[in-house]
């Protein structure tokens, strides 16, 4: 019976070669740094080595290191690769036995600043994100709804966004943020639950479209405003309910939105989320001016739980075209 203990007890243990690998990338300080930069957003290796200041072939090698060690995870844009922190997920296998000390990494990485020089950098390669989403809603104002329905229109989610709005419990119905409201169909639907509505979209010229539907709808409680979930948050807005439809892949970094609606949101407010699920078409990128390829489920959940929000309920359902689309529900706790 002491052997078979024994035998579990040394199965259990991290091996060397496994801790020497995380040591090694856990050593250096560029590498901590680009833990640091990584814990909410995914970059390239070109954006990578821009913020570092870097060679593409240095960045790489450390990339490999970290990878080697289980704190970076890949993902695949259309031709491009994209780096993110690795969770410490719990589950079996060798490669949770790190879990705990990770964990624990990341606890005293996130509680360092950014270097003020590779902040400047990071927040360059966001603003060229989004000039460059900006730049094709610009110009293709007028194509919108022929470039939606490339992929998913309003009417083909409609429906769904609606009786998951009608079935959340909200705190109160004094006001409610549409992040993003295209040609404001949803307005219509916001506008009779709610006292004010609030339209919020960076780009004036879709702001403008959906001033046009509004009024033609005679919706008379919504105040248009163009900006960032940024200017929404330093306006002081408050919310019991924020929606963003078929949005985030279009922006440069939907972890900083799900911070900004976090304070927006008021206690026990809720947040609905509706966009695609991870998929390789990289042709959106230039036809419909994409940044992401859709997100995997868990990208949701990590960056809400990140921002202090509860997740609620899950809707997942395929297109024809082979999209598939996702819609997700949050809450901001009450406070006690």
């Amino acid at each position: 019976m002491n052997t078979d203990m024994e035998s579990q007890s040394a199965q259990s243990l991290i091996p060397y070669s496994e801790l020497a690998a995380y040591l090694k990338a856990a050593g250096d300080t560029l590498r901590l740094e680009i833990l640091r930069v990584l814990a909410k957003d995914s970059y390239g290796v070109l954006e990578l080595s821009h913020i570092f200041n870097i060679k593409q072939s240095g960045m790489s090698h450390h990339l490999k290191v970290l990878a080697t060690a289980g704190l970076v995870a890949t993902r695949r844009e259309g031709n491009s690769i994209f780096y993110r922190r690795a969770l410490p997920l719990p589950g079996p296998g060798q490669k949770t036995r790190l879990s705990k000390m990770q964990e624990q990494l990341y606890t005293t990485l996130d509680q360092l600043p950014v270097k003020r020089e590779t902040h400047a950098r990071l927040i360059q390669v966001q603003e060229e994100r989004t000039a460059a989403s900006m730049r094709f809603f610009a110009e293709n104002t007028d194509k919108f709804r022929e470039q939606q329905d490339l992929i998913a229109s309003y009417p083909v989610y409609a429906e769904q966004v609606r009786e998951l709005l009608l079935n959340t419990p909200l705190p109160a119905t004094d006001c409610a943020l549409e992040i993003g409201p295209g040609e404001g169909e949803f307005l219509a639907v916001l506008a009779p639950r709610f006292d004010k509505v609030i339209a919020l979209d960076n780009a004036s010229s879709m702001l403008e479209k959906a001033s046009r539907y509004a009024g033609g709808c005679n919706l008379t409680n919504i105040e248009f405003i163009c900006g960032e979930t940024t200017l929404a948050r330093e306006l002081g807005l408050s919310a019991d309910c924020v929606v963003i439809n078929m949005v985030l892949h279009h922006i440069s970094s939907p972890a900083d939105v799900f911070q900004d609606i976090s304070c927006i949101l008021k206690p026990g407010g809720a947040l609905l989320v509706t966009d695609l699920c991870h998929h390789d078409q990289n042709w959106t990128r230039e036809a419909c001016g994409d940044i992401w390829l859709g997100f995997e489920p868990e990208d949701f959940s990590n960056w809400a739980a990140t921002s202090g929000l509860h997740e609620g309920q899950s809707v997942y359902f395929a297109l024809r075209n082979g999209f598939q689309i996702q819609l997700r529900q949050f809450f901001k706790p009450k406070e006690q």
